[in-house]
């Protein structure tokens, strides 16, 4: 792990000259306060971000999977990492049972899309569901999106192995991450912070959260609120 030596966060705080108009001198002493909060915040995210890194080999990938592609052909999983060595899988609720797809998860694809390009310069994206490729496409075209890659999990065993189906059959989300390193195949990291870990009264996530609507809403001061929920469909 990092030895950079850090300078104390109360004596960054001595560096900020920020002011805004009327203020009161509570105000600003309230919001150094929070902004020694933020700082050590931002730190604990790159002491999680580093221990993240160092993890262990995770274990192989040794599945018999089987994803349609876009184009219609069948792939193996090498196949979705392109020519990347690292490969990033959402596993959409989109299953063959649903007649239009979880709206929480297509509002962060939503927002995935518009950075799709930028991060696909440094790793492959996936989105795996159980729906028909067909239908896939249909939303896909619908939404607008064009930068995200599609996949349906042919035999399903994906879904299985790594979390995106639950015990009754029914889709759930998964967020996994493979490598690609001197040709094996193994899983690196995935999300497991399941909705029986979330704190009282308050949305169960993951951290760092990978949805930027909930980060945005967090410095309002309405927050998330409580009875909000994405919807696919809004009126103009």
């Amino acid at each position: 792990m990092s030895t950079v030596h850090l300078v104390p966060a109360a004596e960054l705080i001595q560096r900020n000259h920020h002011t805004l108009p009327n203020e009161s001198a509570a105000y600003r002493a309230a919001r150094n306060e929070l902004l020694r909060e933020e700082i050590e915040l931002r730190r604990h995210i790159e002491r999680v971000a580093e221990q993240r890194r160092a993890l262990p080999p995770g274990g192989e990938v040794t599945g018999n999977y089987r994803f349609q592609s876009e184009d219609g052909h069948t792939v193996d999983f090498a196949g979705l990492f392109g020519d990347k060595q690292t490969v990033l899988v959402y596993s959409y609720m989109f299953g063959p049972q649903r007649e239009r797809p979880c709206p929480m998860c297509t509002s962060m694809l939503s927002a995935w899309e518009g950075e799709a390009r930028d991060m696909q310069q440094r790793m492959a994206m996936a989105m795996v569901a159980g729906a028909p490729m067909e239908r896939l496409l249909a939303f896909k075209r619908e939404r607008g999106w064009h930068h995200l890659k599609f996949y349906t999990d042919l035999n399903g065993d994906y879904s299985r192995d790594y979390h995106g189906i639950a015990a009754d059959g029914s889709d759930i989300p998964a967020f996994n991450v493979f490598t690609r390193r001197d040709g094996m195949i193994r899983h690196f990291w995935s999300s497991e912070m399941a909705d029986d870990m979330s704190d009282p009264g308050q949305d169960p996530r993951g951290a760092p959260d990978p949805m930027p609507m909930w980060n945005v809403f967090d410095m309002t001061p309405e927050g998330r609120g409580g009875n909000w929920y994405p919807k696919l469909d809004y009126p103009d």
